[in-house]
C-alpha cells in the first residue's frame, strides 16, 4: 500500500505498525472459548473472561498457565499444539478490534500513513484474521511470530517490517500494549506507542516500559498530535 499524501505534513508519522491482540484486536474472547474448551475436556470448570483477559498478550503458554497453575511446566508444553488447534476453530468467532480501531486506521489513511501488524502470533493465523477483519486490502505488512527465527522483544521483526514497505526504522511508529513490545520498538529505534487499552498483568508498570507516549484509546491516535515525533 503506497501513501497518497504525505503524512508528516499533516503530523502523522510516516507509517505505523501495530502489535496485533491487545492491540488492534480484542480476541480475549476468542481465546476464552479456546482455554475453555480444553479445561472441560480435563473436566476442569471454566475461566471468566475477567480471569483470562490480562495474560492474552502474553501468548498460548502464558494462557494455558493461567488455566492449569497446578501442571507442571513442562507438561504444558506438550498442550501447545491442543490450544493452537482450538483457537484456529474460534479464530475471528467471538472477538472483534476495540472501539475506536477503525476510527483510528481510517484517519491514518486519510493522512497517507501506511500501516502493518507485527505480531507474536503464528503468521498463519494472523494471516486467516486479517481478511475476516477486512483489512487485507489495507494492511501493509503482516510480520508473524514464526516469520523470521527470532521474535518479539527481538527488534528483527520491526527492522523487517519496515524495510518490506520500504521505510526506515526511525520513521515508524510502533503501538504495542506489551512490554516486549516497547523493548522491540527501542532496541529497533522506532519511536513506540503503550497501547494502554490492552492486556496487563496486575504488577505491570508501563510507565516504566519507556515508551515514547502512553494512549489510553485508539480513538486519541486520530488526532496527529497524539503521535510521537519520528
Amino acid at each position: 500500500m503506497a501513501p497518497s499524501a504525505d503524512p508528516t505534513a499533516a503530523g502523522f508519522p510516516k507509517a505505523v505498525l501495530f502489535d496485533l491482540d491487545g492491540t488492534l484486536l480484542d480476541s480475549a474472547p476468542d481465546m476464552l472459548a479456546t482455554t475453555n474448551a480444553m479445561l472441560a475436556a480435563r473436566g476442569r470448570a471454566p475461566m471468566t473472561l475477567a480471569a483470562l483477559r490480562p495474560h492474552v498478550s502474553k501468548g498460548a503458554r502464558a494462557m494455558i498457565g493461567a488455566a492449569f497453575p497446578d501442571v507442571d511446566v513442562g507438561e504444558r508444553e506438550g498442550w501447545v499444539p491442543e490450544f493452537l488447534e482450538h483457537y484456529g476453530r474460534e479464530l475471528g468467532r467471538h472477538g472483534a478490534p476495540f472501539e475506536g480501531v477503525e476510527a483510528m486506521l481510517t484517519a491514518l489513511e486519510a493522512a497517507g500513513c501506511v500501516w502493518g501488524i507485527v505480531t507474536n502470533k503464528p503468521e498463519y493465523l494472523a494471516a486467516l484474521l486479517v481478511p475476516m477483519l477486512g483489512w487485507e486490502d489495507r494492511c501493509a505488512v503482516l510480520i508473524g511470530g514464526d516469520t523470521l527465527p527470532v521474535r518479539k522483544p527481538d527488534p528483527l521483526p520491526l527492522i523487517v517490517a519496515a524495510e518490506r514497505i520500504g521505510m526506515a526504522p526511525a520513521d515508524c511508529v510502533y503501538v504495542g500494549d506489551d512490554e516486549r513490545d516497547i523493548v522491540a520498538a527501542r532496541a529497533a529505534g522506532m519511536p513506540s506507542v503503550v497501547a494502554l487499552w490492552g492486556y496487563r498483568l496486575p504488577g505491570d508498570q508501563p510507565e516504566e516500559w519507556r515508551g515514547d507516549t502512553m494512549v489510553e484509546q485508539p480513538q486519541a491516535l486520530c488526532d496527529a498530535g497524539a503521535w510521537p515525533s519520528p
